[in-house]
């Protein structure tokens, strides 16, 4: 008889759901899909289990009760106390609930928690006459409750807390590395084939052992939570203790008595070393791995093959921030790390992970590959190095070669990396506190680097993926084109390092003064459509076929005020390019959008756009047509619509217009036709990019005219104040 499968939700630190996906393969789950922050996929109560005990990557493990729609704060209450939670927990025990996730009707986590708890207790209590009480800290049940769009999920956490926790750190120092963090970064190093190659492992800055600690375990094939004292599944009344009791007694037999590799830790803190092999003892491997006082700087390989030679690991978390900052001492660790690298560690893999992109340089190698990872709320770059391997020549998605592999040590790149490292922290603060993953992180900041480079990531199952666009405006004629071309590779060579993103994740652009032209204009058709997120939303974007990629990032405030006024309004959207607006307006609740543009290819994006965010049929039409001739035609019919938004090029000549349009020679004309089309309190949202563009004095004779520019420029593109020009224009009463 086959044995009944449920459905599980795993959580990761950022940047490593990939790995999990593949570890739970292995432990027997199917239907495996990656999401964001972590991995769903089914399996027997046994494959949940075995994650809980056997993962090295998992934060959490979670298994789903109930599931339901979610309109509101009311049905969320409903969901809850559907489940019959007799079968659950001890209605005397003890309770702790969770709530995450975005919902319109619950911003507050905090009260989403209360509604969940609230409901579980008030069945309790009304079928049993007890009700539990709440305890935050291991709780004999956990439940989570989640929020995706208008369902909500309700499961027990079958981890209780984070598996993070093996269960042998007391002390770890300050900023201290997580476990499954630490795991992650050794998988993802590939030490576990590392090890079955017989390379040894070497963590120089060892602080309280974490990565040799988690090495050892590695290589000996030890269960993570075989020290774990507390689950969250073993108050659970549906807990099956035999079975448990089963696949401990497994993993217990899979462990190697004798680790079969060499695994050391060296540190010129006689504390941290003395920290690290207190806590090696508690995780059983206290025996096996060596630690040693030892500056970085005299540290060797242990064991060299009869032609000189050896091989391994190199892994180690040099200070920073935290736990440091950017002084002297952090600055020469990196650098003692690459001298190691160089003079003693020839046919080695290295992995530094370091908080400080700018640091990263200071080793002095080429990274040949570079991770995006999170060490709790610290974003993190892992470098990955071959020490001793010849370096090529590397080339970026759109063909732009570094031909000289050392001038990411130049003096101009060192320049223009702390430059952008600078940037990306402070931005970064801002893009994390408003939730925005798409952003401009310079913009010619430094004249000799005249370049626009934005920053994209991905979404759901692509979530770490990340790109770069980066726009070079054309140099005029009076600059050395060979300095102008060296610039530019100086800028290039270090975006992975200080980024995080892969080389062949860089496309380049050249931006030209366009001269009868559309400013859309497109370079071929070699590219494919990603997927990325913007205010919860999601938007299809091209970095290879056009000079814009379908997403204005300098839109970005402006299209959120769109979604603020939308709310039952007929939306009409002129120029609408790939629609991005429309797709705001949707989500903001308008009774219908109307979306008008000449360009067939943009229209079709639009309507993909629109659907992927669940927009589609009669009230959301897409209209193919000459802008100008459209409007003129349809303002003849009177007012038909309560929120325009009207932003057309600066300069188009089309072979399919009617004429050139010229933004600041028509824009009376088209902002007259759009009020025609505007209901009596509508509202007009006129933009534009021409960088000199003066708004015609008649206008606000006519109409009620606000400047709202200052207040649509993102935090990105405050650098640049005259991006765009945005109006909010009004009929008099």
């Amino acid at each position: 008889m086959n044995e009944a499968t449920h459905r599980f939700v795993a959580t990761v630190p950022k940047g490593f759901a990939d790995l999990l996906a593949q570890e739970l393969a292995a432990l027997g789950a199917q239907e495996i899909r990656e999401r964001a922050g972590g991995v769903t996929f089914r399996g027997t109560m046994a494959t949940g289990y075995r994650a809980c005990l056997e993962s090295r990557l998992a934060s959490r493990v979670l298994l789903q009760i109930g599931s339901g729609s979610m309109t509101d704060a009311q049905s969320l209450y409903d969901v809850v106390r559907s489940i019959d939670w007799r079968e659950h927990i001890d209605p005397q025990g003890t309770l702790a609930c969770e709530f995450t996730g975005t919902h319109p009707a619950i911003t507050n986590s905090y009260f989403g928690t209360l509604k969940v708890k609230d409901a579980i207790c008030d069945q309790l209590r009304d079928t049993t006459g007890y009700r539990p009480d709440v305890q935050t800290e291991r709780p004999e049940l956990r439940v989570h409750a989640h929020a995706s769009r208008n369902e909500v999920a309700v499961s027990i956490d079958l981890a209780g807390e984070s598996l993070s926790r093996r269960g042998y750190r007391i002390a770890g120092g300050e900023a201290p590395l997580r476990e499954n963090v630490a795991a992650g970064i050794l998988m993802r190093s590939q030490w576990p084939q590392i090890a079955a190659a017989g390379g040894e492992f070497l963590d120089p800055m060892c602080g309280s052992g974490t990565f040799a600690i988690e090495a050892a375990w590695m290589a000996a094939n030890i269960a993570p939570g075989l020290m774990r004292e507390y689950f969250g599944f073993q108050g659970w009344r549906g807990h099956d203790a035999a079975l448990w009791s089963r696949l401990r007694d497994e993993a217990l037999g899979r462990m190697l008595q004798q680790l079969p590799v060499i695994v050391r830790g060296t540190d010129r803190s006689a504390a941290a070393v003395a920290t690290a092999a207190a806590n090696a003892r508690r995780a059983g491997v206290g025996r096996d791995i060596r630690f040693e006082q030892c500056d970085l700087t005299e540290v060797r390989p242990a064991k060299l093959a009869e032609d000189g030679s050896s091989y391994g690991l190199l892994c180690v978390n040099p200070p920073y921030g935290q736990r440091i900052g950017q002084g002297p001492e952090a600055l020469e660790a990196h650098r003692a790390i690459g001298v190691a690298l160089r003079e003693r560690f020839q046919g080695w893999q290295a992995a530094v992970l370091t908080g400080e992109p700018a640091l990263g340089q200071e080793i002095g190698i080429n990274a040949h590959r570079v991770h995006t990872v999170f060490n709790g709320s610290i974003e993190c770059r892992l470098l990955r190095f071959s020490a001793g391997e010849r370096k090529q020549r590397r080339e970026a998605a759109t063909g732009i070669v570094i031909d000289d592999p050392q001038i990411a040590q130049s003096n101009g790149a060192r320049m223009f990396a702390n430059r952008l490292a600078k940037n990306l922290q402070q931005l970064g603060k801002l893009a994390r506190r408003e939730q925005v993953s798409c952003l401009r992180i310079y913009d010619a900041d430094m004249p000799e680097y005249a370049l626009a480079i934005d920053l994209y990531a991905g979404t759901g199952e692509n979530q770490t993926q990340r790109w770069l666009f980066v726009q070079e405006y054309q140099p005029p004629d009076t600059v050395d084109p060979v300095a102008a071309k060296r610039r530019r590779e100086e800028a290039l060579s270090v975006l992975p390092e200080v980024t995080g993103v892969a080389f062949e994740h860089v496309h380049l652009r050249t931006r030209r003064k366009q001269k009868g032209a559309s400013q859309y204009d497109k370079l071929g058709a070699r590219g494919r459509q990603h997927e990325v997120e913007e205010g919860g939303l999601k938007f299809l974007v091209n970095f290879d076929d056009y000079l814009d990629t379908g997403l204005f990032l300098d839109h970005r405030v402006t299209r959120g005020r769109v979604r603020e006024l939308a709310r039952g309004k007929r939306f009409l959207n002129l120029f609408c390019y790939t629609g991005s607006v429309s797709v705001y307006a949707a989500a903001g609740g308008a009774r219908s959008t109307t979306s008008v543009d000449l360009s067939r290819t943009y229209l079709d994006w639009a309507g993909r756009n629109l659907a992927l965010n669940g927009y589609s049929g009669e009230a959301h039409q897409l209209v193919h047509a000459d802008c100008l001739a459209w409007l003129g035609e349809q303002a003849r019919g009177g007012p038909a619509y309560e929120l325009i938004f009207l932003d057309p090029p600066t300069f188009s000549n089309s072979a399919r217009m009617e004429g050139v349009l010229d933004v600041q020679r028509d824009h009376v004309r088209m902002v007259d036709d759009c009020m025609r089309l505007l209901s009596e309190d509508g509202l007009l949202l006129f933009s534009n990019n021409a960088q000199r563009f003066q708004l015609d004095a008649l206008l606000s004779e006519r109409y009620v005219v606000t400047d709202i520019s200052a207040a649509t420029i993102p935090f990105d593109f405050q650098r640049n104040p005259r991006i765009h020009r945005c109006y909010e224009i009004r009929h008099r009463r």
